[in-house]
């Protein structure tokens, strides 16, 4: 036996096939939820490629063929041409802003004959991954240097900006995945605090913009911001530099100031009391510039910089939201619950809980929904998929799904953990992140906990660009963890 036979046999031995079982499941259980959505009582044929279903099973043995084709590529490849892979991928999302037609409002869709067309920003998410993957494994890196972590940083936002200018928001959000990624390595947790804290302030800000306290020309939204970036500003100072002493001065006169405020307002004259908060919060700034100048601590400049963002992020952000296409501000209102829109931007979810609620504990069963049937779902058989799988098997089919999502998340996990070079485990995290992020938003979307961003379900959603991206994903990382078991035998 030749010495490529046993490399061949070894990698055959070595493949986890516990996750490509998964995985064949997920795409055999998809097909069928695909089937339930654009069934066709005129045109029964599930086999046909004039029907989706009948495409979705092109696309799926086209997948098995990938993913045969990726476990023959050794991990070396990857490693030398990681990035120029990236390279490509960026000039090809460039490219595709130009040069794609315009399809539903977006350029991220790029024609392959007359009834084909693949979206590059599915593919460009295994290109950032291997690519984070070569650079932090890389002799000398530190995710706790500012250039290292600035290079990994701007490696994501790169394609996010240029998705955005395809008009693509939601396929760009999800390279925010990678963020864990990167947490998971070490980035310090100040970082995942600023996200969460700008979260906190544009859902408080917005939701309560236009309520204002009683008695006083306040708006809710604006006080608490500000209140809310006065509390975590001075908590950071006390956590990461544990200085007392400012840590009581700057609460005195914040929260001195802003109660002071506050009564004369209400027993002298009234005003916006978030002037003076506002005041409060740069005079903040600046006891913290004097302090980062006076000690050189790179912590006290770093809370500088959060202290700028959080004062100023309430005001940004309320003047983007304003400039934002109707549809997107809209669907953010309703999500936020200031408006209760059910024939216009809510009118998908609120369908689609609909049809999920009418499944039952165990559905109407295969091709019997009626919610799909009628098509009151738009995009039922895409980013809404979960919804026919809620209608047609129930609570014990949406259950049964989950489970499985729950194990291949499950098995990521484990062979992520067991990698035992830099570059594999973060690939490898890459990946689980990717998958989590899609599941979470998608199911969420779905049943109207999180925004309509417009993401597939993995391998569930119907489609050729998404079903081969997660193909690449996964089947990468699986070669790779194929060779860390070769080099243990």
């Amino acid at each position: 036996m030749t010495e490529q036979e046993q490399g061949s046999k070894g990698i055959f031995l070595s493949i986890d096939w516990m996750t490509i079982m998964l995985y064949v499941i997920l795409i055999v259980w998809g097909w069928f939820s695909v089937c339930g959505a654009c069934y066709d009582f005129n045109n029964p044929d599930l086999f046909s490629w004039e029907t989706n279903s009948g495409k979705q099973i092109v696309w799926g043995g086209t997948s098995l063929v990938l993913a045969a084709v990726l476990m023959l590529i050794e991990k070396r490849f990857y490693d030398t041409a990681a990035y120029v892979i990236y390279g490509a991928m960026m000039l090809l999302l460039a490219v595709t802003i130009v040069i794609a037609p315009d399809t539903k409002g977006s350029r991220s869709w790029l024609p392959l004959g007359s009834s084909v067309k693949i979206q590059p920003a599915e593919f460009a998410k295994f290109a950032v991954a291997l690519a984070l993957g070569k650079l932090m494994d890389q002799y000398g890196f530190s995710i706790r240097k500012t250039k290292d972590i600035g290079i990994a940083i701007g490696m994501i936002f790169l394609p996010m900006l240029l998705i955005i200018a395809q008009k693509e928001t939601g396929s760009a959000l999800v390279y925010f995945a990678f963020f864990l990624m990167l947490y998971r390595e070490g980035m310090t947790g100040s970082l995942l605090f600023t996200g969460f804290a700008c979260v906190v302030y544009f859902v408080v800000g917005m939701k309560f913009s236009e309520d204002y306290i009683i008695d006083m020309p306040v708006s809710i939204g604006e006080f608490t911001v500000l209140l809310l970036a006065m509390i975590f500003t001075i908590g950071m100072v006390w956590v990461y530099c544990k200085n007392l002493r400012a840590v009581k001065l700057m609460a005195y006169t914040c929260f001195g100031g802003t109660l002071l405020a506050m009564l004369f307002s209400i027993y002298a004259i009234p005003f916006n009391v978030c002037y003076v908060m506002l005041g409060l919060c740069i005079l903040m700034i600046c006891y913290l510039i004097v302090l980062a100048l006076y000690n050189r601590l790179i912590r006290y400049a770093m809370i500088t910089l959060f202290a700028i963002m959080s004062t100023s992020f309430f005001y940004i952000t309320d003047t983007l939201f304003e400039h934002l296409d109707d549809h997107q501000r809209i669907r953010i209102e309703v999500l936020l619950g200031m408006k209760d829109d059910p024939r216009g931007a809510g009118y998908n979810v609120n369908q689609a809980k609909i049809a999920i609620g009418s499944g039952g504990l165990f559905g109407k069963g295969f091709l019997n929904g009626t919610q799909t049937k009628l098509r009151y779902v738009p995009e039922q058989h895409t980013d809404f998929i979960f919804c026919t799988v809620g209608e047609e098997e129930g609570f014990i089919g949406s259950a049964g799904v989950l489970i499985v999502y729950l194990l291949f998340i499950w098995r990521l996990i484990a062979l992520a953990e067991r990698q035992t070079d830099t570059m594999g485990r973060v690939y490898g995290y890459c990946v689980l992140c990717i998958f989590l992020f899609h599941l979470f938003i998608n199911v969420g979307m779905v049943l109207g906990l999180t925004p309509v961003i417009g993401i597939p379900l993995p391998f569930f959603s119907y489609g050729g660009s998404s079903l081969w991206g997660f193909t690449l994903l996964l089947f990468i990382f699986l070669r790779m963890d194929a060779e860390r078991n070769l080099k243990r035998q």
